[in-house]
């Protein structure tokens, strides 16, 4: 069993810090929160300090995944599971912990190149919370949301999320129209926290892209007006997903990733659920308007 319980937090780097403020708290309506750094953005979802953090740099990437775990326990068996599989992990100081609002954290890389990094004791901000829309947004036992993640080691990474963390297989989808797959992977009731995406390349952003769930369609579709009226461009329109019922459409980040905002996303049930495979799709409604967001990341089939 995974000691992972979910998503706690996502750590970005962009040249586009102005563009973002406007992205992120007019346009999807997230609450302001603080950090260590004043020039960066700390983004506020629900009763924790921060959930998204973006600090201003000369490149656009990831700089960490940061996922959750009970106590300083699971966290010692994490690491300790981590080190056997023979990926060096590294204890992140008191400072540094604190700069992440936890307890406890280390970090290490995955076999995709992803810097992962775990935690414990979050940070808890009683203050109110006012985001944008009046929106709620879905996180508490399930966590910020899901990444997904390209990779260009595609079996070890697989390997790695599954036999050494302990995620679970959540069925998969086909893409780019040949035997590729991206894979999908829980934590928790959440369908997928985690999605794996063959690649052939490694290098940035380092992320395709980011859910976040909210309460009401009524939500999603105030966050579709906004964030058009502000000249973002929608890599998808509206549409609703058939492996975990998410209705939902993306937008393209400052930086060249996405954020699929939605709602109404399932709950599993692993004493009923089966991984199956899905053979196609994992979507209908949705207008890609020709250009998928994982169209860069996944090997087209020639001939």
């Amino acid at each position: 069993m995974t000691q992972i319980r979910g998503l706690g937090y996502l750590k970005v780097q962009t040249r586009h810090i102005d563009r973002w403020r406007e992205f992120a708290l007019d346009g999807l309506g997230f609450a302001e929160g603080s950090g260590p750094d004043p020039d960066g953005l700390y983004l506020r979802m629900d009763e924790r300090q921060s959930r998204l953090q973006v600090l201003p740099g000369d490149t656009d990437r990831v700089l960490a995944v940061g996922w959750e775990v009970r106590d300083q326990y699971a966290l010692a068996a994490v690491r300790e599971a981590v080190e056997k599989s023979g990926t060096a992990v590294t204890k992140l100081t008191s400072k540094e912990a604190a700069e992440r609002d936890a307890e406890e954290a280390v970090a290490f890389t995955d076999p995709g190149g992803t810097p992962v990094e775990v935690f414990w004791g979050p940070l808890l901000d009683h203050g109110p919370l006012r985001t944008g829309f009046a929106q709620k947004f879905v996180t508490g036992p399930m966590g910020m949301g899901h990444v997904v993640l390209p990779t260009p080691r595609f079996t070890e990474t697989v390997a790695f999320y599954a036999e050494v963390l302990g995620f679970l297989p959540r069925g998969a989808m086909k893409v780019g129209g040949g035997a590729a797959k991206v894979r999908f992977m829980g934590v928790n009731q959440r369908h997928h926290s985690l999605a794996i995406c063959p690649a052939p390349f490694d290098g940035d952003p380092g992320l395709v892209h980011l859910m976040v769930e909210v309460d009401t369609l009524d939500a999603v579709g105030i966050a579709l007006d906004s964030i058009t009226k502000r000249g973002f461009s929608i890599s998808s329109t509206l549409g609703r997903h058939t492996n975990d019922k998410m209705v939902s459409f993306y937008v393209r980040a400052p930086g060249g990733w996405d954020v699929e905002y939605g709602c109404e996303g399932m709950l599993v049930d692993e004493a009923y659920y089966t991984a199956e495979e899905i053979t196609k799709d994992s979507y209908w409604g949705h207008d890609w308007s020709g250009s998928e967001p994982l169209a860069a990341f996944v090997p087209q089939q020639k001939g």
